[in-house]
C-alpha cells in the first residue's frame, strides 16, 4: 500500500519499520509450529458455537427485496454471515495488517489534513509519523495474543498471533488446548459483536475520525504545533482505536467538549472488552476445564506481578495499565446489567448506536437499564 502525498502518516513505511524491528518470538520446531497453527485454527472454529450459546447473540441477517416473476416483491432473508476470516500470523504480519487497517480507517476523515503540511517538509513529516507508528506497532506485536479487526482489507478478520500465544502458554505453564480455546472465545466474541451490530464498525470509526480531525485542526494544544507532532498524535491514537482501546494521553491537547467525546468513545471500547472478558469465562469448566487456572495466572500477568522493572515501564508507555482498567470497567458494567435485568436485556446494547452506554453509564449500570428498558 502506497501512501498518497496528502496522507498524514506514511503507513506503508510504518509497516516496513514494524516488520524489520519486530522480534520473531520464541524458538520452536517445525512440528511444534504446525501443531500450534493447527490448534489455533481448530480453537477458533470450536469457539463459535460456544460464543453463540453463551451470549445469546446472533449475526445480523439482512433482509433483501426480491422481484417475483409476476412483478410483485417478496422479502428474502439472506443467510447469516459467518464471523469473518481467521488468520494465524506472526508478529510482522500482525503489524502489517494493523498498519493497513489504520490507513483505511483514517483515510476518509483525515485526508484533508495532509494538505496543511508545508510542501517542503511534508515528506519528512510523514516519515516521522511512520517511525512513531512503526515503532509502537513493533513493540505491541509481541504483546497481543489475538485481535478481531473489523477494518481488515476485504473482510473482517480474526488475527491470532502464534508466537505470542506460544510464549504465554509456556511462561504461564497452561494447558495448550484450553488456552487456545480461551483466547479464541474472547476474540470470537468480538467478532460476534460486530456481526450482530453491523453499524458498529462504521460508528466507531466515524466518531474517532471526527475527534481526530477536530483535535488536529482546532485544538489549542496543536493549532500551531509542528506538523510532525500532529502526525505522531494521530498515529498513536488510531493505533489504540484499531486495537480496540483508547489509551493515548490526549488530555494535554483536548478541550472540554473533545474530552467529553473521547470519554463517550472510551465507554464504548470498555463495553466491547468487558463483554468479551465476561463471556469467555461464562462458557465454563465443561468447555475449558482449566479456565480458573488460566484466569488466575493471566490476571497475575496482566497486573504485572513479578514483571521486570523495564517491562512495567513499557506497559505504562504502551497504555496497558489503562487497557486493564478498561477490561475491568466494562466487565463490571456487563455483570451489573445482567444482575439487574438479565442477559437478553444486556443484548439490547447491540441494537442501535443510541443503546451504547454513555461515559456515565459505564459506571452506573442501573442508569443504563432505566434508559434502555424503561
Amino acid at each position: 500500500m502506497t501512501a498518497p502525498s496528502t496522507a498524514l502518516v506514511d503507513w506503508s513505511t510504518a509497516a516496513q519499520i514494524a516488520r524489520r524491528v519486530a522480534r520473531p518470538g520464541p524458538v520452536a520446531t517445525r512440528g511444534e509450529l504446525d501443531d500450534l497453527v493447527g490448534g489455533l485454527r481448530t480453537a477458533a472454529a470450536d469457539a463459535v458455537p460456544h460464543v453463540l450459546r453463551v451470549t445469546r447473540m446472533r449475526p445480523a441477517a439482512p433482509v433483501e427485496r426480491d422481484h417475483h416473476p409476476d412483478g410483485s416483491l417478496r422479502r428474502v432473508r439472506v443467510p447469516r454471515p459467518d464471523l469473518g476470516d481467521v488468520r494465524v500470523v506472526d508478529r510482522a504480519t500482525w503489524a502489517l495488517a494493523n498498519s493497513r487497517s489504520m490507513a483505511a480507517m483514517t483515510g476518509p476523515a483525515l485526508a484533508g489534513l495532509g494538505r496543511d503540511a508545508p510542501s517542503a517538509g511534508s515528506a519528512a513529516a510523514r516519515l516521522a509519523g511512520a517511525a512513531e507508528v512503526g515503532g509502537l506497532l513493533a513493540l505491541l506485536s509481541s504483546k497481543v495474543l489475538g485481535q478481531f479487526d473489523p477494518y481488515s482489507e476485504g473482510r473482517p478478520a480474526l488475527l491470532l498471533v502464534a508466537p505470542n500465544v506460544l510464549a504465554a502458554e509456556r511462561a504461564l505453564r497452561l494447558d495448550r488446548r484450553d488456552f487456545h480455546l480461551w483466547v479464541c472465545l474472547h476474540e470470537q466474541t468480538h467478532a460476534l459483536q460486530f456481526a450482530a451490530a453491523p453499524w458498529l464498525a462504521e460508528h466507531l470509526a466515524g466518531r474517532l475520525g471526527g475527534l481526530l480531525q477536530e483535535v488536529t485542526s482546532t485544538s489549542l494544544g496543536l493549532a500551531h504545533a509542528p506538523w510532525r507532532d500532529k502526525a505522531a498524535l494521530v498515529g498513536r491514537t488510531v493505533l489504540d482505536a484499531v486495537r480496540g482501546e483508547l489509551t493515548t494521553p490526549l488530555d494535554q491537547v483536548l478541550g472540554a467538549e473533545q474530552k467529553r467525546e473521547l470519554a463517550e468513545i472510551t465507554a464504548a471500547m470498555a463495553l466491547l472488552e468487558g463483554h468479551a472478558d465476561v463471556m469467555m469465562d461464562a462458557v465454563g469448566r465443561r468447555v475449558v476445564p482449566s479456565v480458573r487456572t488460566i484466569r488466575a495466572r493471566f490476571e497475575k500477568r496482566r497486573d504485572g506481578e513479578g514483571a521486570p522493572r523495564f517491562d512495567a515501564v513499557l506497559r505504562r508507555v504502551l497504555g496497558m495499565d489503562a487497557k486493564l482498567a478498561q477490561y475491568r470497567d466494562g466487565a463490571r458494567f456487563v455483570r451489573a446489567v445482567e444482575k439487574l435485568a438479565g442477559r437478553d436485556a444486556l443484548n439490547a446494547v447491540w441494537a442501535v448506536p443510541e443503546h451504547l452506554p454513555s461515559a456515565r453509564e459505564i459506571y452506573d449500570a442501573r442508569a443504563w437499564v432505566r434508559r434502555v428498558h424503561p
